[in-house]
């Protein structure tokens, strides 16, 4: 059964390491327990708290891998690989956005953070956006015991969440979302980015074997064809969020249209919209220059 919950296939970009050579450079992951199972993550810097969280099929190295190290210059930067990706634990559970917003709040309280900005990109901007919806309203249900922390500002980029974007992926990757092959993966890597040249043979055969390893495939597989997952949409409640917000989008973006950035602008109430030109999915991986001037300038920092 396809669904029409399209998340933004962020784990095309376990290509990253490998076109912009970012990763290597940071340090070893720590790790904690959450609902008994294995997570690991990012500590860099200190100072005020910034929580960033990946896209689908992805993990924090790939997806913050270019950003992570400067913003950590001036902040406490925490990323995990999320439950059911990475280096993580991958229990065969029936996945839902609100798996991730529930490990979200649990690992948040084990760090004792309740002061912190919150980003989220592809998948993870869905997250983020249904945890601040959560913790910003009444208590929900799941949480009734454990409130979640409430973020201070949002920060999304080109983030999952409207109900009507997998009607419009073109076949090739609504029918291959976990590549079998080395043409499958080239042939999807060449949707995540506007300059073309970066999709190498060697860039997909790294990303093969990456994602060889990873072992993530039932997760991706169970988010993209769970039917519960419209009642988890973000049409009619993006209204809700009313914290400070910036959105950043690729103006070349071919999995979530770049009018759906103008809607999470239209609805978020005084929301920022960056639309970044000669950009595809993942401004922080293509463009990480303009991700961190328009994060500092949203933080209220110098620029550099």
């Amino acid at each position: 059964m396809k669904t029409w919950i399209l998340t933004g296939t962020a784990f095309l970009f376990l290509s990253a390491v490998a076109v912009f050579g970012q990763t290597a450079q940071l340090p070893p992951m720590k790790s904690t327990r959450v609902f008994g199972q294995q997570i690991v993550y990012y500590d860099v810097g200190s100072g005020p708290v910034i929580v960033l969280l990946h896209g689908l099929g992805s993990r924090a190295s790939f997806d913050w891998g270019p950003v992570l190290l400067p913003l950590a210059k001036h902040h406490r930067v925490l990323a995990m690989d999320q439950i059911g990706f990475g280096a993580s634990d991958k229990p065969a559970i029936d996945y839902r956005i609100q798996t991730w917003v529930d490990f979200l709040g649990e690992f948040l309280r084990q760090q004792k953070v309740d002061h912190f900005v919150l980003g989220g990109e592809s998948l993870g901007g869905w997250i983020a956006a249904l945890y601040t919806i959560q913790a910003l309203g009444p208590t929900p249900a799941a949480n009734a015991i454990s409130p979640l922390p409430v973020p201070e500002k949002l920060i999304l980029s080109d983030a999952g969440g409207h109900s009507h974007l997998a009607q419009n992926l073109p076949p090739d990757l609504a029918n291959n979302l976990v590549a079998g092959s080395l043409l499958l993966t080239k042939q999807l890597l060449s949707h995540v980015y506007y300059n073309k040249a970066l999709v190498t043979d060697e860039v997909a055969r790294q990303a093969f074997i990456t994602k060889l390893a990873s072992g993530d495939g039932f997760t991706v597989r169970s988010i993209m064809t769970s039917p519960e997952s419209k009642a988890e949409s973000l049409d009619d409640r993006l209204g809700e969020i009313t914290i400070p917000t910036l959105i950043f989008w690729g103006a070349n973006d071919e999995f979530i249209p770049v009018d759906d950035g103008y809607d999470f602008q239209k609805r978020i109430p005084h929301a920022k919209l960056i639309v970044v030109p000669e950009c595809g999915h993942a401004p922080e991986i293509e463009k990480p220059n303009v991700y961190l001037e328009g994060v500092r300038g949203f933080l209220g920092e110098p620029a550099k």
